[in-house]
Protein backbone atom coordinates (compact mmCIF):
# COMPACT_ATOMS: atom_id res chain seq x y z
CA UNK A 1 0.00 0.00 0.00
CA UNK A 2 1.32 3.46 -0.85
CA UNK A 3 0.88 6.82 0.71
CA UNK A 4 -0.29 9.91 -1.12
CA UNK A 5 1.94 12.92 -0.88
CA UNK A 6 -1.10 14.81 -2.03
CA UNK A 7 -0.08 17.77 -4.06
CA UNK A 8 2.36 18.03 -2.43
CA UNK A 9 2.28 18.83 1.11
CA UNK A 10 4.97 16.31 1.96
CA UNK A 11 7.52 17.76 4.32
CA UNK A 12 10.90 16.69 2.97
CA UNK A 13 12.60 17.87 6.16
CA UNK A 14 10.93 15.00 8.02
CA UNK A 15 13.46 12.59 6.54
CA UNK A 16 10.71 10.19 5.47
CA UNK A 17 9.63 9.22 1.99
CA UNK A 18 6.29 7.93 0.73
CA UNK A 19 5.59 4.29 1.60
CA UNK A 20 5.54 3.32 -2.09
CA UNK A 21 6.72 5.22 -5.20
CA UNK A 22 4.61 8.21 -6.21
CA UNK A 23 3.82 9.05 -9.81
CA UNK A 24 1.04 11.56 -9.42
CA UNK A 25 2.79 14.11 -11.57
CA UNK A 26 2.73 13.46 -15.29
CA UNK A 27 6.14 12.88 -16.76
CA UNK A 28 7.32 11.67 -20.13
CA UNK A 29 10.52 10.18 -18.67
CA UNK A 30 10.50 6.73 -17.05
CA UNK A 31 10.58 6.60 -13.24
CA UNK A 32 14.02 6.50 -11.69
CA UNK A 33 15.16 4.36 -8.78
CA UNK A 34 15.20 6.64 -5.71
CA UNK A 35 18.29 6.82 -3.49
CA UNK A 36 18.44 4.54 -0.46
CA UNK A 37 17.08 6.12 2.72
CA UNK A 38 17.07 5.28 6.42
CA UNK A 39 13.35 4.57 6.10
CA UNK A 40 14.02 2.04 3.35
CA UNK A 41 16.72 0.26 5.37
CA UNK A 42 14.46 0.19 8.44
CA UNK A 43 11.67 -1.24 6.33
CA UNK A 44 13.88 -4.02 4.99
CA UNK A 45 15.32 -4.89 8.41
CA UNK A 46 11.84 -4.95 9.99
CA UNK A 47 10.51 -7.20 7.24
CA UNK A 48 13.47 -9.55 7.64
CA UNK A 49 12.96 -9.81 11.42
CA UNK A 50 9.22 -10.38 11.00
CA UNK A 51 9.73 -13.07 8.36
CA UNK A 52 12.48 -14.83 10.33
CA UNK A 53 10.75 -15.10 13.71
CA UNK A 54 7.43 -16.14 12.20
CA UNK A 55 9.14 -18.71 9.96
CA UNK A 56 10.64 -20.26 13.12
CA UNK A 57 7.21 -20.43 14.76
CA UNK A 58 5.47 -21.94 11.72
CA UNK A 59 8.25 -24.50 11.17
CA UNK A 60 8.21 -25.49 14.84
CA UNK A 61 4.48 -26.19 14.78
CA UNK A 62 4.51 -28.03 11.45
CA UNK A 63 7.39 -30.40 12.28
CA UNK A 64 6.13 -31.29 15.77
CA UNK A 65 3.36 -33.97 15.65
CA UNK A 66 2.26 -33.27 19.22
CA UNK A 67 1.32 -29.67 18.35
CA UNK A 68 -1.97 -30.43 16.62
CA UNK A 69 -4.52 -28.97 19.04
CA UNK A 70 -6.85 -26.29 17.58
CA UNK A 71 -4.88 -23.49 19.19
CA UNK A 72 -1.69 -24.55 17.39
CA UNK A 73 -3.49 -24.52 14.05
CA UNK A 74 -4.53 -20.95 14.81
CA UNK A 75 -1.01 -19.97 15.89
CA UNK A 76 0.40 -21.50 12.70
CA UNK A 77 -2.10 -19.47 10.66
CA UNK A 78 -1.15 -16.33 12.57
CA UNK A 79 2.54 -17.02 12.01
CA UNK A 80 2.02 -17.66 8.29
CA UNK A 81 0.06 -14.42 7.88
CA UNK A 82 2.74 -12.41 9.68
CA UNK A 83 5.43 -14.19 7.66
CA UNK A 84 3.74 -13.00 4.46
CA UNK A 85 3.60 -9.47 5.89
CA UNK A 86 7.36 -9.56 6.39
CA UNK A 87 7.84 -10.85 2.84
CA UNK A 88 5.63 -8.02 1.54
CA UNK A 89 7.83 -5.43 3.28
CA UNK A 90 10.98 -7.00 1.83
CA UNK A 91 9.46 -7.04 -1.67
CA UNK A 92 8.45 -3.42 -1.28
CA UNK A 93 12.06 -2.54 -0.43
CA UNK A 94 13.37 -4.44 -3.46
CA UNK A 95 10.84 -2.93 -5.86
CA UNK A 96 11.38 0.56 -4.48
CA UNK A 97 15.14 0.76 -4.12
CA UNK A 98 16.63 -2.08 -6.20
CA UNK A 99 14.60 -2.25 -9.42
CA UNK A 100 12.66 0.25 -11.46
CA UNK A 101 9.23 0.90 -9.88
CA UNK A 102 6.16 -0.14 -11.85
CA UNK A 103 2.40 -0.40 -11.47
CA UNK A 104 2.44 -4.19 -11.17
CA UNK A 105 4.94 -4.06 -8.31
CA UNK A 106 2.65 -1.68 -6.41
CA UNK A 107 -0.34 -3.94 -6.97
CA UNK A 108 1.62 -7.03 -5.94
CA UNK A 109 2.98 -5.62 -2.70
CA UNK A 110 -0.26 -3.90 -1.73
CA UNK A 111 -2.32 -7.04 -2.44
CA UNK A 112 0.09 -9.25 -0.49
CA UNK A 113 0.10 -6.83 2.44
CA UNK A 114 -3.71 -6.61 2.50
CA UNK A 115 -3.98 -10.41 2.39
CA UNK A 116 -1.47 -10.93 5.18
CA UNK A 117 -2.89 -8.25 7.48
CA UNK A 118 -6.44 -9.52 6.94
CA UNK A 119 -5.45 -13.12 7.69
CA UNK A 120 -3.39 -12.01 10.69
CA UNK A 121 -6.25 -10.03 12.24
CA UNK A 122 -8.76 -12.82 11.64
CA UNK A 123 -6.32 -15.35 13.13
CA UNK A 124 -6.04 -13.17 16.24
CA UNK A 125 -9.82 -13.27 16.50
CA UNK A 126 -9.63 -17.04 16.08
CA UNK A 127 -7.14 -17.27 18.97
CA UNK A 128 -9.54 -15.30 21.16
CA UNK A 129 -12.40 -17.61 20.11
CA UNK A 130 -10.25 -20.63 20.93
CA UNK A 131 -9.50 -19.27 24.39
CA UNK A 132 -13.17 -18.66 25.04
CA UNK A 133 -14.24 -22.13 23.90
CA UNK A 134 -11.42 -23.80 25.80
CA UNK A 135 -12.71 -22.26 29.03
CA UNK A 136 -16.44 -22.59 28.43
CA UNK A 137 -16.24 -26.11 26.87
CA UNK A 138 -13.22 -27.53 28.65
CA UNK A 139 -14.40 -31.17 28.49
CA UNK A 140 -14.59 -31.30 24.69
CA UNK A 141 -11.68 -28.96 23.97
CA UNK A 142 -8.98 -30.45 21.74
CA UNK A 143 -11.11 -33.24 20.30
CA UNK A 144 -10.80 -34.32 16.67
CA UNK A 145 -14.10 -32.57 15.93
CA UNK A 146 -12.72 -29.32 17.35
CA UNK A 147 -9.62 -29.66 15.17
CA UNK A 148 -11.74 -30.16 12.06
CA UNK A 149 -13.80 -27.11 12.90
CA UNK A 150 -10.65 -25.05 13.44
CA UNK A 151 -9.21 -26.24 10.11
CA UNK A 152 -12.46 -25.37 8.32
CA UNK A 153 -12.54 -21.93 9.93
CA UNK A 154 -8.95 -21.23 8.88
CA UNK A 155 -9.66 -22.37 5.33
CA UNK A 156 -12.52 -19.88 5.10
CA UNK A 157 -10.36 -17.15 6.65
CA UNK A 158 -7.59 -17.61 4.10
CA UNK A 159 -9.99 -17.85 1.17
CA UNK A 160 -11.61 -14.61 2.27
CA UNK A 161 -8.23 -12.92 2.83
CA UNK A 162 -7.02 -13.95 -0.63
CA UNK A 163 -10.20 -12.67 -2.29
CA UNK A 164 -9.93 -9.34 -0.45
CA UNK A 165 -6.21 -9.03 -1.22
CA UNK A 166 -6.83 -9.71 -4.92
CA UNK A 167 -9.01 -6.59 -5.17
CA UNK A 168 -6.26 -4.19 -6.34
CA UNK A 169 -4.90 -6.64 -8.94
CA UNK A 170 -8.44 -7.25 -10.25
CA UNK A 171 -8.90 -3.57 -11.02
CA UNK A 172 -9.98 -2.02 -7.72
CA UNK A 173 -7.16 0.54 -7.62
CA UNK A 174 -6.60 4.22 -8.31
CA UNK A 175 -3.55 4.09 -10.61
CA UNK A 176 -5.62 5.49 -13.48
CA UNK A 177 -7.73 7.83 -11.33
CA UNK A 178 -5.49 9.56 -8.75
CA UNK A 179 -8.41 11.58 -7.40
CA UNK A 180 -10.03 8.39 -6.09
CA UNK A 181 -6.95 7.35 -4.09
CA UNK A 182 -7.11 6.77 -0.37
CA UNK A 183 -4.44 7.52 2.21
CA UNK A 184 -2.75 4.29 1.05
CA UNK A 185 -2.10 4.31 -2.69
CA UNK A 186 -2.93 2.40 -4.92
CA UNK A 187 -6.03 1.50 -2.88
CA UNK A 188 -9.16 3.50 -3.60
CA UNK A 189 -10.91 5.24 -0.75
CA UNK A 190 -13.98 3.02 -1.13
CA UNK A 191 -11.86 -0.14 -0.98
CA UNK A 192 -9.87 1.05 2.04
CA UNK A 193 -13.01 2.23 3.83
CA UNK A 194 -14.61 -1.19 3.45
CA UNK A 195 -11.36 -2.85 4.52
CA UNK A 196 -10.92 -0.70 7.62
CA UNK A 197 -14.61 -1.06 8.47
CA UNK A 198 -14.13 -4.82 8.41
CA UNK A 199 -11.00 -4.46 10.57
CA UNK A 200 -12.99 -2.49 13.14
CA UNK A 201 -15.70 -5.15 13.21
CA UNK A 202 -13.09 -7.86 13.84
CA UNK A 203 -11.52 -5.76 16.60
CA UNK A 204 -14.92 -5.28 18.28
CA UNK A 205 -15.76 -9.00 18.05
CA UNK A 206 -12.34 -9.90 19.47
CA UNK A 207 -12.82 -7.52 22.41
CA UNK A 208 -16.23 -9.07 23.04
CA UNK A 209 -14.65 -12.54 23.10
CA UNK A 210 -12.06 -11.41 25.64
CA UNK A 211 -14.83 -9.88 27.72
CA UNK A 212 -16.54 -13.28 27.63
CA UNK A 213 -13.26 -14.89 28.72
CA UNK A 214 -13.15 -12.57 31.72
CA UNK A 215 -16.72 -13.49 32.67
CA UNK A 216 -16.02 -17.23 32.44
CA UNK A 217 -12.78 -16.86 34.40
CA UNK A 218 -14.61 -14.88 37.08
CA UNK A 219 -17.22 -17.65 37.40
CA UNK A 220 -14.45 -20.21 37.72
CA UNK A 221 -12.71 -18.13 40.38
CA UNK A 222 -15.99 -17.82 42.30
CA UNK A 223 -16.51 -21.59 42.12
CA UNK A 224 -12.97 -22.18 43.40
CA UNK A 225 -13.48 -19.72 46.25
CA UNK A 226 -16.68 -21.56 47.20
CA UNK A 227 -14.90 -24.93 47.20
CA UNK A 228 -12.25 -23.67 49.60
CA UNK A 229 -14.68 -24.14 52.47
CA UNK A 230 -14.98 -27.86 51.64
CA UNK A 231 -11.33 -28.66 50.85
CA UNK A 232 -8.88 -29.88 53.50
CA UNK A 233 -6.41 -27.27 54.65
CA UNK A 234 -3.55 -29.12 52.95
CA UNK A 235 -5.40 -29.42 49.60
CA UNK A 236 -3.81 -27.20 46.90
CA UNK A 237 -5.94 -24.88 44.82
CA UNK A 238 -5.25 -22.00 42.44
CA UNK A 239 -4.07 -18.86 44.18
CA UNK A 240 -5.14 -15.29 43.67
CA UNK A 241 -1.61 -14.47 42.52
CA UNK A 242 -2.03 -16.79 39.53
CA UNK A 243 -5.33 -15.14 38.59
CA UNK A 244 -3.82 -11.68 38.92
CA UNK A 245 -0.89 -12.65 36.72
CA UNK A 246 -3.25 -13.99 34.06
CA UNK A 247 -5.31 -10.79 34.18
CA UNK A 248 -2.15 -8.68 33.74
CA UNK A 249 -1.18 -10.71 30.68
CA UNK A 250 -4.67 -10.28 29.27
CA UNK A 251 -4.45 -6.50 29.71
CA UNK A 252 -1.06 -6.49 27.94
CA UNK A 253 -2.37 -8.54 25.01
CA UNK A 254 -5.46 -6.36 24.61
CA UNK A 255 -3.47 -3.13 24.88
CA UNK A 256 -1.08 -4.19 22.14
CA UNK A 257 -3.93 -5.50 20.01
CA UNK A 258 -6.00 -2.33 20.20
CA UNK A 259 -2.94 -0.04 19.98
CA UNK A 260 -1.74 -1.74 16.80
CA UNK A 261 -5.01 -2.07 14.89
CA UNK A 262 -7.37 0.69 16.00
CA UNK A 263 -5.39 3.74 14.74
CA UNK A 264 -5.08 2.64 11.11
CA UNK A 265 -8.64 1.30 11.03
CA UNK A 266 -9.98 4.69 12.10
CA UNK A 267 -7.59 6.69 9.91
CA UNK A 268 -8.48 4.65 6.84
CA UNK A 269 -12.12 5.62 7.36
CA UNK A 270 -11.50 9.30 8.14
CA UNK A 271 -8.57 10.21 5.88
CA UNK A 272 -8.44 10.85 2.15
CA UNK A 273 -5.91 11.54 -0.59
CA UNK A 274 -5.30 15.08 0.67
CA UNK A 275 -4.41 13.95 4.20
CA UNK A 276 -0.82 14.43 5.40
CA UNK A 277 1.20 11.25 4.67
CA UNK A 278 2.93 11.46 8.04
CA UNK A 279 -0.37 10.59 9.77
CA UNK A 280 -0.66 7.50 7.60
CA UNK A 281 2.84 6.43 8.64
CA UNK A 282 1.95 6.94 12.29
CA UNK A 283 -1.05 4.59 11.96
CA UNK A 284 0.23 2.03 9.45
CA UNK A 285 3.53 1.29 11.20
CA UNK A 286 1.84 -0.06 14.38
CA UNK A 287 -0.42 -2.30 12.25
CA UNK A 288 2.62 -3.78 10.51
CA UNK A 289 4.49 -3.84 13.83
CA UNK A 290 1.88 -6.19 15.25
CA UNK A 291 3.39 -8.90 13.04
CA UNK A 292 6.65 -8.41 14.95
CA UNK A 293 4.98 -8.66 18.37
CA UNK A 294 2.51 -11.48 17.71
CA UNK A 295 5.06 -14.34 17.98
CA UNK A 296 6.26 -12.97 21.32
CA UNK A 297 2.81 -12.36 22.79
CA UNK A 298 1.13 -15.54 21.54
CA UNK A 299 3.36 -18.34 20.24
CA UNK A 300 6.48 -17.98 22.37
CA UNK A 301 4.40 -17.67 25.54
CA UNK A 302 3.09 -21.19 25.00
CA UNK A 303 4.92 -23.77 27.14
CA UNK A 304 4.74 -26.49 24.48
CA UNK A 305 6.29 -24.32 21.76
CA UNK A 306 8.98 -23.02 24.11
CA UNK A 307 9.84 -26.56 25.12
CA UNK A 308 10.25 -27.67 21.50
CA UNK A 309 12.46 -24.67 20.71
CA UNK A 310 14.61 -25.19 23.80
CA UNK A 311 15.00 -28.85 22.95
CA UNK A 312 16.06 -27.92 19.40
CA UNK A 313 18.64 -25.43 20.71
CA UNK A 314 19.92 -27.55 23.63
CA UNK A 315 18.92 -31.19 23.01
CA UNK A 316 21.20 -32.53 25.78
CA UNK A 317 19.87 -30.18 28.43
CA UNK A 318 16.15 -30.31 27.75
CA UNK A 319 14.54 -33.71 27.33
CA UNK A 320 11.71 -33.93 24.80
CA UNK A 321 9.09 -35.51 27.03
CA UNK A 322 5.36 -35.33 26.46
CA UNK A 323 3.50 -32.37 27.83
CA UNK A 324 -0.21 -31.98 28.25
CA UNK A 325 -1.52 -28.87 26.54
CA UNK A 326 -3.50 -26.41 28.57
CA UNK A 327 -5.34 -23.72 26.63
CA UNK A 328 -4.52 -21.08 29.24
CA UNK A 329 -0.84 -21.42 28.33
CA UNK A 330 -1.54 -19.36 25.23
Amino acid sequence: MTLNASELLWDESSGLEPFLPLDLQESSSPPEIPPLTIWGVTLCVSGTLIATENAIVVTTILVTPSLRAPVFLLLASLGLADLLAGVALILHFLFRFCVEPSDWSELLTSGLLVTSLTASLCSLMGVALDRYLSLSHALTYGSSQSRRRAATLLLLVWLGACVIGAGPAMGWHCLEEPNSCSVARPLTRTYLSLLCGGFLMVVIVTLQLYAGICRVARRHAHAIATQRHFLPTNQPYPSGHSSGKGFSRLILVLSVFVGCWMPFSLWGLLGDASSPPLYTYATLVPAAGSSLLNPILYSLRNKDIRKVLLHACCPHRFSHSTHTHYPVDV
